[in-house]
């Protein structure tokens, strides 16, 4: 049994009581970064062995993974922030399960994706979820298509990269375009900064900024 469990993406307390007892449970828990899924961990009290199961070594541990799976280990696989499986690890191992008839169970809980998108005051009946984009091949390709879309679309980015991002947004989809930055969501300086792509950009270009980064952009009218 494989156990897909979300894990705060700031506040420690946003984790359910059946992530906490099924963490407990499991005879192993896959983390993305031990280091951080320690301090956790170590915060409810939970001593279940860890394992690192990360982008870099997921190809190679997956088969000795579902063979564990197979003799009845029970595994919990978490990433740093969030659900696993939404731009991070977890979609290989997933695969796996299925391909080897491994039960796989995801909680509900944590993600930054909804929350930004729902705070946003952008229409949220319909929208695209796009993730990361590419740092160079492709990333034009995947501008244009994000700038043709009538409906909100939502892109994940890194600090060091938002005002870059936010130019070449306002230069694909205009100026005009309505946006919203999303930044620390749950964590004590949470921001939300609406405003057309030109305001933010020009908000964001050169200014040092940390944390993790939701985009919310409307869509083209």
């Amino acid at each position: 049994m494989l156990y897909l469990v979300p894990t705060p993406i700031g506040s420690l307390e946003d984790i359910t009581l059946k992530a906490l007892r099924v963490l407990k449970e499991v005879d192993l828990i896959l983390a993305e970064d031990t280091r951080t899924s320690k301090k956790l961990l170590t915060h409810y009290d939970i001593d279940t062995p860890l394992r690192s199961h990360h982008a870099h070594n997921e190809h190679h541990t997956t088969p000795q993974l579902i063979s564990q799976l197979q003799s009845g280990t029970t595994m919990a696989l978490i990433s740093d922030a969030g659900t696993p499986g939404i731009s991070d690890p977890g979609f290989l191992l997933v695969r796996a399960c299925v391909e080897a008839d491994v039960q796989v169970e995801c909680l509900p809980g944590a993600t930054a994706l909804v929350p930004a998108l729902v705070v946003s005051g952008l229409p949220c009946d319909k929208f695209y979820f796009e993730g990361f984009l590419p740092h160079k091949k492709g990333r034009q390709t995947r501008l244009k298509y994000l700038a043709e879309l009538d409906c909100t679309f939502a892109l994940y980015e890194s600090p060091h990269r938002i005002g870059k991002c936010l130019q070449q947004l306002t230069e694909h989809c205009g100026a005009d375009r309505p946006a919203v930055v999303c930044r620390e969501l749950t964590k004590l300086y949470e921001e939300v900064r609406r405003g057309t792509l030109a305001d933010l950009a020009t908000f964001y270009t050169g200014k040092k900024v940390k944390g993790e980064l939701v985009l919310i952009i409307g869509g083209k009218k």
